[in-house]
């Protein structure tokens, strides 16, 4: 098995003011050319948007995105029509494809918004844009690992384009749990959203990462309460 870990510090940051952002790839201002992703998982940017403020409409293409908003509120206008607002506990997905707009904004007056925005490369470019958006598994459910994003034709709920599959989990702290790949010669990547976990010898802190790969099949040793978030994708 192989583990690159990649500590919270270690992470490119922003402050803009209304947005405070750190990149776990390069995107943006960061970039370090040995931090171009994880096979095809592209983007994963932990960002912070002060109430009333927000990104205004801009373009997408040949690109899966997933936004999970960690607190608070996120909404989202786009050129396909949908005007939602995504909250904690919800998970969004908008596929790219041809060509879509789209603005996201922090409706609040008085509270920020923080999420976790992911991009991971659909299978072919061109594809027809579409939306989604549900309320997530409970992930109160302690030690369980709920997969809230597949392959598009391989169950009900949220779909992408790709060979990729997204699970969360809520770890009590005190049960060790395993995830078998789906495919073979894909890897995942965790992060550790709260707490802290063991992978093999590893130890991955509070919004650390570790892209996990050559092997089948990993064992995650939640140290405190966590709270994962784990993405398996095509190394190539």
């Amino acid at each position: 098995m192989k583990i690159e870990l990649h500590k919270n510090n270690s992470r490119g940051t922003a402050d803009y003011g209304w947005l405070k952002t750190s990149r776990t790839f390069s995107f943006d201002n960061y970039y370090d050319p040995n931090r171009n992703g994880f096979g095809l998982f592209r983007v994963l940017n932990d960002d912070w948007v002060e109430a009333g403020a927000g990104f205004p409409s801009h373009p997408h293409r040949d690109m899966e995105i997933i936004s999970i908003p960690l607190s608070g509120d996120l909404e989202h206008k786009d050129s396909m029509g949908n005007v939602a607002t995504i909250k904690e506990g919800e998970i969004q997905v908008m596929s790219a494809g041809s060509g879509v707009f789209h603005s996201e904004y922090n409706p609040n007056p008085d509270k920020p918004t923080e999420f976790l925005q992911l991009w991971i490369y659909p299978r072919d470019r061109g594809l027809t844009p579409r939306y989604q958006q549900m309320t997530l598994p409970d992930l109160a459910v302690p030690d369980v690992l709920h997969e809230v994003v597949h392959p598009q034709n391989t169950g009900e709920g949220l779909w992408i384009y790709q060979q990729a599959w997204i699970s969360m989990a809520t770890l009590s702290g005190n049960k060790e749990i395993a995830y078998e790949l789906h495919n073979k010669g894909n890897g995942v990547y965790v992060f550790v959203i709260e707490g802290s976990v063991l992978i093999g010898d590893t130890l991955l802190a509070e919004r650390d990462g570790a892209g996990v790969s050559a092997t089948n099949r990993f064992s995650l040793l939640p140290k405190t309460s966590s709270r994962v978030l784990l993405v398996e994708v095509p190394l190539q």
